[in-house]
């Protein structure tokens, strides 16, 4: 289910209620209204964090950081309301990444009604509305098998970095946040992630030649963090062979290459060896297993190769951990297998979704402090946005909902909603605790 997040907000992957108060997400949208001052990036490491966080590698255009903090929640039912298949743009089974950014609301923008202060307050869906592309085109990613040459870090470099592109997505024709991406087609079809994608209506790819297109989406999911567009018009292009991550072992030596930071660090490159496989990483109530590495990842290598010793790319970069003024942390970063990859780009190639996943159809984001207490608010999640044609439409839960409760616990943050649908099924119901206008009711 895509969230959104206020400012001040951060999702922490583990630790318990203060750890949850200290992560951030790097592709979330920018304040309406101008924020404050950008820290200096030496400055988004630190700050009062007490343990490790994962965050992921997408940089925002407007700031260095976003701060995030998740508030806690309240109780009554809206009962036997189904989960359904996905069927958008991408998967809503579990949140994975901000799902739209949020304006600080000034002193003097205080509102009468609780839902013009959050249609300020919140910015953007989470869900990608840039343009679509044909799907059923019989394009596939294919998965080569290692050939046993081993290749220069400059040979891989000169093989596979003119398929790398850097990616920049918009929302109502502003920048909003750079990531990265490769191509695996000569007619443009290119892998990268779905969290720098979110809530944009727009997307634009530059490759290293300079060649710029408008970029259409085939389709992205978010529970896996994987999206795959098309350059639009593009032929002839550069494109980087994907090899099997599962014939990596630690130790193996690997390459990465992205745009850290943006443009400005555009095409560098780092290596480093597989740190671990088969590494179990949860984010948002799901667990994803990922590749681990240390080769340098920073915000904007989201949706970069990580490359094996044989110039194949062998997974797709998303995360790495992140350290604060008691714990120094450097080398820890994360991919997802090609393995992975390829199941899901297929699936996305042929029907634009990734089908079977369950999603309630809802945009929700924590009800903060600050709404709290201006309009006597319990704590729980704000319902942004209600599918149409999903059940809990039909059932009559709205915009301007809180729900304060799932299944009888306690929820005041999107991943903890989504953590409870894990292990759920297409098909299966759930009760939703929902105040509305005063009243709480079934």
């Amino acid at each position: 289910m895509p969230q959104n997040t206020g400012p001040g907000q951060e999702n922490w992957y583990s630790g318990g209620e203060e750890a949850r108060q200290k992560s951030d997400w790097y592709a979330a949208m920018p304040p309406k209204s101008p924020g404050p001052a950008a820290p200096a990036p030496e400055e988004y490491t630190g700050g009062r964090m007490k343990v490790l966080s994962l965050t992921v590698c997408g940089v925002l255009v407007c700031a260095a950081a976003v701060i995030a903090v998740l508030n806690s929640g309240f109780v009554q039912r809206l009962r036997g309301m189904e989960l359904q298949g996905s069927d958008r743009a991408y998967s809503y089974a579990y949140d994975f990444g901000d799902g739209g950014g949020a304006s600080p609301v000034l002193p003097e923008e205080q509102y009468d009604d609780f839902r013009d202060y959050f249609e300020n307050y919140y910015t953007g869906s989470g869900e990608v509305d840039i343009p679509r592309a044909p799907t059923d085109t019989g394009m596939r990613l294919t998965l080569q098998a290692q050939r046993g040459e081993e290749l220069s870090l400059r040979e891989i470099y000169d093989r596979v970095g003119p398929a790398v592109v850097s990616i920049t997505a918009y929302v109502d024709g502003e920048e909003y946040s750079w990531g990265t991406g490769v191509c695996f087609d000569g007619d443009g079809y290119i892998v990268t992630n779905t969290h720098i994608l979110q809530s944009a209506d727009r997307a634009r790819v530059v490759f290293p030649d300079g060649r710029d297109f408008e970029a259409l989406l085939v389709g992205a999911d978010e529970s896996s963090d994987i999206a795959v567009l098309k350059a639009e018009g593009g032929q002839d292009l550069p494109w980087a062979e994907f090899g099997r991550s599962a014939a990596l072992r630690v130790g193996d030596q690997v390459a990465a290459i992205g745009n850290p930071l943006g443009e400005i660090y555009s095409g560098t490159m780092t290596n480093g060896i597989i740190s671990a496989i088969d590494r179990s990483v949860t984010y948002q109530g799901h667990t994803m297993t990922l590749l681990q590495t240390n080769a340098a990842l920073n915000e904007g290598n989201s949706g970069g190769p990580l490359i094996n010793g044989e110039g194949q790319v062998v997974g797709i970069t998303n995360m790495k951990v992140m350290g604060s003024f008691a714990a120094s942390v450097e080398g820890i970063g994360f991919a997802i297998p090609s393995s992975v990859v390829k199941s899901i780009a297929d699936e996305l190639l042929e029907k634009g979704v990734v089908s079977g996943e369950p999603t309630i159809g809802i945009v929700a984001g924590s009800v903060n402090d600050e709404a709290m207490a201006l309009y006597g608010l319990p704590s729980g999640i704000y319902v942004t946005e209600v599918s149409e044609g999903s059940d809990a439409r039909a059932k009559g839960l709205r915009e301007g909902d809180v729900i304060t409760a799932v299944n009888g616990i306690h929820v005041t943050a999107v991943d903890q909603v989504n953590a409870i649908k894990e292990g759920m099924s297409v098909g299966d119901s759930i009760t939703v605790s929902v105040y509305r206008d005063g009243e709480t009711f079934d």
